[in-house]
């Protein structure tokens, strides 16, 4: 497996990629800042004589011997082998040939079965017919090639007019962070748009140079393998075909993926056509399939694997398949470093129940994903300078931290629980003006990962207790309000003036929108907070964040005696607040009301009808819903005008209805319960007493997991989530008539298994109407043939809620639903 890395220098340029500001000729003065910013970014990336063992590329620090056990991982030697010390770093899986046929080409299967490294150079598929003459290897290819297609479930997806955006593929393959890992697609800089190299080395020392490989998987195979349609595929939901999460889910909506599968296509005379089994040959292929005990890597079903482990404890390195010249096992085509790390690894003497410890288990976790490609870690990791233009944001003044990945440092200690794990197992992300995105690599695969953290990361700095609201004393609840008016008179224009370059409840500043201070609570630890406001560049050594507290004495006198503790607890009480926090002086306030003219028209943010992750969809009939992100509902409609916007700036401010809406409830709206009878999970409530989240994370606690949305004829949105294994894509429309306007809300459903689940429809004092028919004062809802249940609301006995068991078959189905606000 020789690991492909990039050629590139780090100037290139991806047309609509950076700002215009980017893109002229640069002057003396921005030649030499961006000779300071390579210098920074080397020194960020770590000091390159301590990178480690070459066997692995980027900047990882591990040992020659631990770069071997993450190969043996990576490589899934316990496939066919035991007798390696134990580590919490999954195994890299092989892909899942339940439905190959419809992803991969036909003739491309072949060839690669025939010869995986001269197809698809650094694959970690062995060569496993190397034993074979060439002949024989083209005719168990063929037959292989035959058996696998006949399993899958669909035809090869073959492209047929589409309509592809390759100049944004192009941008989003160069932008939200596929360059990370497989390097630029492009070519250098324009002469205009270089550095004059004879300048920037005269500045950077040869020495500073990085001198380890960056990761740059290759991508040449990708044109023949895939159709541009089984492509957008597999890069819209890769954890269902590798689900090991080495190629991570980058939430992409459908048109990304089509757009990234496009550019990274191109344009396609001839595409392969679908190929049809030959019955003789599947079953030489089922045969061939078996012997060579494919499915001690692979999942297809009806298959188990037939051999024992054999130990590799003491194995002769010359042999087997760490060997390029042995045709009696598979061979992987290693570099000679790799080798030597293996067998290094190999030879270490595992004690009794040896187990790495959380240091090393973090660094060979975040070598193994690759997440060193864009973080910084302690001395480690870090974006590789060939890579480093490709980092972009939305506003250049905040920085590298407007463009760079959070550093990982520490990251135990800064992070709470709760929110690490948003991060980790759901990309949640608070820096919108950041194009890279954060993956997604299945939460199975990191699932040790927030533990380890904690154990390792400790910060010492003082405590910030704030009181509990049910058991505080009077006195407690006077410092809460004196503390809370100081904090918020600190964070306005008449104190430290934090909200001139912080977002402040969704409305942003005029200059540097940084990330929205009511975010902090949630999702930092007081110790960190209160260490980083004393002094934010022993964390981020090239922030643009400045210090009200330099050496621990505050600036502003006037404020709580200038008592810098005082100070930075008041701050913390007042964020404490959440949303329910007044503004703090100098934070704008502009209301502004949007239309619909003759298309949908779609605005997200903050809203008391959809919650923090709220997005409305006006229609140009004059009906308008809104969607609540963070738990897939549908939770409220409306006629007339479409919203009125606090902020609109970023399209991020607050929203609400500009007409009266019919509220729907926001809790999630589908469940797999235990039984009928079994309580349907609410929505946590926070209020300025019970200010702490009792279930943070509710929504994926409830198996709910929302993908994005795309668009449609109209720009009409449709929303794509998850409950549990199934997949729901959900699309609403007008209909009816101008005096009985109705809101068609198709739900299309996608499973791997037959399996019924409830949906919560509506909630009130609901009447039944005739079967499918059910009104509250306010709405009408026609439901599909299901059964049906209303239920009495435990803490409110007039009111009720209507729930539906839906059987979801396997495949794919849809169901729709319609509903009609009742005049008043």
């Amino acid at each position: 497996m020789k690991i492909t890395t990039g050629n590139d220098r780090s100037g290139h340029e991806v047309q609509g990629v950076r700002s215009s500001a980017w893109r002229i000729p640069l002057t003396i003065f921005q030649r030499q800042f961006t000779t300071l910013l390579f210098i920074y970014t080397v020194v960020m990336a770590g000091d390159s004589a301590a990178a480690g063992d070459p066997a692995l590329p980027g900047n990882h620090p591990l040992t020659q011997a631990q770069a071997g056990s993450v190969l043996i991982s990576e490589l899934r030697c316990a496939a066919c082998h035991n007798g390696f010390a134990r580590s919490l770093v999954p195994e890299k899986t092989a892909p899942d040939l339940t439905d190959v046929g419809a992803r991969i080409s036909p003739n491309y299967m072949k060839r690669f079965l025939s010869s995986p490294s001269t197809v698809h150079p650094g694959t970690t598929m062995p060569d496993i017919l190397v034993s074979q003459s060439e002949t024989d290897k083209e005719l168990i290819a063929e037959a292989l090639t035959h058996f696998l297609i006949a399993q899958s479930k669909s035809d090869y997806q073959t492209d047929s007019n589409l309509s592809i955006d390759r100049q944004l593929g192009k941008t989003l393959f160069h932008s939200v962070g596929c360059v990370a890992c497989h390097g630029s697609q492009e070519h250098p800089l324009q002469a205009e748009q270089q550095i004059d190299e004879s300048e920037a080395d005269e500045d950077v020392p040869e020495s500073e140079t990085p001198n380890f490989k960056p990761v740059a998987f290759s991508l040449a195979h990708v044109k023949t393998k895939y159709s541009t349609t089984s492509l957008s595929d597999f890069l819209f939901q890769p954890l269902r075909v590798r689900t090991s999460g080495r190629m991570p889910d980058m939430k992409l909506t459908p048109t990304e993926s089509l757009a990234i599968a496009g550019y990274l296509s191109g344009e396609r005379t001839s595409p392969p056509e679908a190929l049809r089994p030959d019955a003789a040959l599947v079953q030489q292929g089922r045969r061939h399939f078996q012997e060579l005990n494919c499915v001690a890597c692979h999942t297809l079903p009806g298959f188990t694997a037939n051999r024992q482990p054999t130990s590799l404890r003491n194995a002769d390195e010359s042999r087997g398949c760490l060997s390029e010249t042995s045709n009696n096992s598979p061979r992987f085509h290693l570099e000679n470093s790799q080798i030597q790390a293996i067998a290094a690894s190999l030879r270490e003497e595992p004690t009794v129940d040896a187990v790495d410890s959380d240091s090393l288990t973090a660094a060979k976790m975040l070598t193994a994903f690759n997440c060193i490609t864009c973080h910084v870690r302690d001395d480690y990791g870090g974006v590789h300078e060939e890579h480093n233009d490709y980092f972009i944001g939305s506003e250049q003044k905040l920085g590298d931290d407007g463009r760079i990945p959070p550093p990982l440092t520490l990251i135990g200690a800064k992070l709470r629980p709760t929110w690490l794990k948003k991060v980790l197992f759901d990309g949640e992300t608070v820096r919108h003006y950041m194009s890279t995105r954060m993956p997604q690599y299945g939460s199975a695969n990191l699932q040790h990962l927030p533990a380890v953290f904690a154990r390792l990361d400790v910060l010492k700095s003082r405590e910030i207790i704030i009181p509990n609201p049910e058991s505080r004393t009077d006195e407690e609840r006077e410092r809460e309000k004196l503390l809370r008016a100081a904090g918020r008179e600190l964070l306005g224009d008449k104190g430290v003036n934090c909200v001139s370059c912080h977002s402040f409840n969704g409305k942003a500043p005029q200059l540097n929108p940084g990330i929205d201070l009511l975010t902090s609570y949630e999702r930092l630890q007081p110790e960190w907070f209160d260490s980083y406001l004393r002094n934010p560049g022993r964390f981020r050594p090239r922030t643009v964040m400045p210090t009200a507290w330099p050496n621990g004495v505050a600036s502003f006198k006037t404020i709580l005696e200038g008592n810098t503790d005082l100070q930075i607890d008041a701050i913390w009480y007042y964020l404490s607040l959440g949303t329910s926090a007044a503004d703090p002086s100098g934070v704008r306030s502009v209301s502004t009301v949007l239309s619909v003219s003759g298309e949908a028209r779609i605005h997200r943010g903050r809203s008391q009808v959809a919650g923090y992750r709220g997005i409305a969809v006006g229609l140009p009939e004059r009906l308008s819903y809104a969607f609540n992100a963070e738990t897939g509902t549908l939770s409220a409609i409306w006629q007339g005008d479409f919203i009125r916007v606090n902020w609109s700036g970023q399209g991020s401010g607050d929203f609400n209805p500009a007409s009266e809406p019919v509220r729907l409830p926001q809790d999630v709206s589908f469940m797999q319960l235990g039984d009928e009878n079994a309580p349907w999970p609410r929505l946590p409530v926070m209020t300025k007493e019970a200010r702490t989240n009792p279930d943070p994370l509710y929504s994926r606690n409830a198996g709910y997991q929302f993908r994005g949305y795309s668009l449609g004829d109209l720009a009409i949105p449709t929303f794509l989530y998850r409950c549990g294994s199934i997949e729901i894509e959900d699309r609403s429309t007008a209909a009816g008539t101008a005096e009985r306007l109705q809101l068609r809300r198709v739900l299309q459903f996608d499973s791997t298994t037959p399996q019924s689940i409830w949906f919560r429809a509506m909630t009130g004092e609901i009447q039944q109407m005739s079967d499918r028919v059910f009104e509250n004062d306010e709405l009408r809802l026609t439901v599909p043939s299901a059964e049906t249940k209303l239920r009495v609301l435990p803490d409110e006995p007039n009111r009720s809620e209507l729930i539906l068991r839906l059987q979801i078959p396997q495949g794919k189905s849809t169901l729709e639903f319609f509903y009609e606000p009742l005049r008043k």
